[in-house]
Order: C-alpha cells, then structure tokens, then sequence
C-alpha cells in the first residue's frame, strides 16, 4: 500500500516516528493522543524530559508542527495536551 493510501492517523504516526529519535535523544519522546482528519488538527503530549522542558515550545512549533505541515499538508493545527 503506498504511504498516501494509509490512513491519516498511520500518515501522523509515521512522521512522529521520524521525530521520536531526537527527542529521545534528549530523555524525551512523544505520544499521539488523537487526530481530526476533517479539521486537520492533531493532538499529541510530550513525555519524559520534553514533558516539562522550557523549550518545548519551541519543540512543538518549529519540530513536531512544522515536520507535520511539511510532510502532511492537510494538517492545520497541532497542539500539545
């Protein structure tokens, strides 16, 4: 099945995968709590050492977003719960 037949929730998780190792790298990871295809909003919690870090912002905004957009068009809105 080619990688854009897959569902959209599989599409996120396999770009977050990609992120997963530097944010291990750093005593953190990520989870995916939920996606809306519809509105194009994903929902996702930081864990570990990135729970709780002063930087995670800046994690979330130019990291996990900006690699979603990138690779996911559709996707309109990330936000960390």
């Amino acid at each position: 099945m080619a990688e854009s037949q897959l569902p959209f929730a599989e599409r996120v998780a396999a770009v977050l995968d990609e992120l997963r190792p530097s944010l291990r790298a750093d005593g953190g990871d990520i989870d995916l709590v939920s996606v809306d295809e519809a509105s194009g909003r994903v929902e996702v919690r930081l864990t570990g050492a990135c729970k709780h870090c002063p930087a995670s912002v800046f994690t979330m905004a130019y990291g996990v977003e900006a690699r979603l957009k990138q690779a996911l068009p559709t996707v309109r809105d990330v936000v960390a719960v």
